[in-house]
């Protein structure tokens, strides 16, 4: 069962004019649950205008800040950032699961590593818990960061950032890239693509030979251009970390056409789903998700983002075979040993075993 739990909202403030730090706190019986690590997120849960909304949020506080904290930018259209941050008041709850997340590496005080991060608008949010703990608990370490946004007034956490820079002097250095307003070095101004990340690269801005570890927050369009540009310079995909906040494939409405019939045998799959240490057998659509299905027959599945960006929905297939149409959260040896994003799994054989519970 997707589990939730009360945080109390003990301090809000706005870092710009269109986001809010919101500071919780779990009950004194659930601290432990909400342990989290850098670069992890929360799924939050809040009825409005009568329908059930799930999003999820990075945690922006450093693991060493003692605090639990998410910063939630306003999207055009957007109901529960717009909730939040029109309406939330401290003293109100907010449901939310435990933290979860793959964004991080371990991290060990005797490592002497380089770690390089790119961040486009509120994709600073997991990196500045990234930057902080990594600064904090290795202190031989050094991060280089790239921040892209459109302009001055849009760079979310700018104070803290330059805090940090003072903090831990010579040992962080940010690169801030804007797209509108001009800056003193040309280079610096536009948007982060391929090129933009190669001219970086050779001009000795950053040093791509010295990165252990690389992490990208923001588009899609962004991420791929990076990702490219650090692959074509040596760097391979066991260094580079990626979180995704906002997808270009928002999930299918439509896996498939149906036929006529869609209770055809040929249409359907006998699924087996265990969660919570209870395994419960149905009938699905093949053009249905895994998810979708489950939570059809009243199998209280754990989902956030339905895009395959978030993996909160994540599970691993026993049994059979399903065909994962979307991913950008699961790693390669996630895949590799049968997981899925179960928003995104489609079953293409006549029985599968899921387990969410692995």
């Amino acid at each position: 069962m997707a589990q939730f739990y009360e945080l109390e909202v003990i301090d809000i403030y706005k870092t710009i004019r269109e986001a809010v730090v919101v500071t919780l706190r779990p009950s004194k019986c659930e601290v432990d649950k909400f342990n989290f690590i850098q670069g992890q997120y929360l799924t939050f849960r809040q009825n409005l205008v009568g329908h059930e909304l799930r999003r999820s949020y990075s945690i922006c506080a450093g693991r060493d800040d003692g605090i639990l904290q998410v910063a939630i930018k306003r999207v055009d259209g957007g109901a529960f950032s717009t909730w939040v941050n029109e309406e939330l008041k401290i003293g109100d709850t907010l449901q939310a699961m435990p933290p979860m997340g793959n964004f991080y590496t371990t991290l060990n005080a005797s490592n002497e590593k380089n770690y390089l991060g790119f961040a486009g608008g509120s994709g600073i949010t997991p990196l500045l818990s990234v930057v902080k703990t990594t600064l904090a608990q290795e202190p031989n370490a050094t991060f280089t960061l790239v921040y892209a946004n459109k302009a001055v007034n849009s760079i979310m956490f700018r104070e803290e950032l330059d805090d940090l820079k003072n903090i831990h002097m010579g040992r962080l250095n940010v690169i801030h890239v804007l797209e509108t307003d001009t800056q003193e070095i040309d280079l610096f101004t536009g948007l982060i693509t391929k090129d933009k990340c190669a001219q970086l690269f050779e001009s000795g801005w950053i040093n791509p030979s010295v990165v252990d570890t690389a992490f990208i927050c923001g588009p899609e369009p962004m991420m791929l251009g990076i990702v490219s540009a650090l692959r074509a310079v040596g760097l391979d995909d066991a260094h580079i970390k990626f979180e995704l906040f906002a997808s270009s494939q928002p999930g299918r409405i439509e896996r498939l056409v149906q036929s006529k019939d869609t209770s055809s045998d040929t249409n359907q799959t006998t699924a087996a789903i265990t969660l919570d240490g209870a395994t419960q057998t149905i009938r699905m659509l093949r053009n249905v998700s895994v998810l979708d299905a489950a939570l059809q027959n009243d199998i209280d599945a754990p989902f956030a983002c339905k895009a395959g960006v978030c993996s909160t929905c994540r599970c691993r297939i026993r049994e059979g075979e399903v065909e994962m149409v979307a991913n950008h959260a699961l790693e390669d040896y996630e895949v590799e040993q049968g997981y899925v994003l179960s928003c995104q799994s489609y079953a293409v054989t006549d029985t599968v075993v899921i387990d969410y519970d692995q």
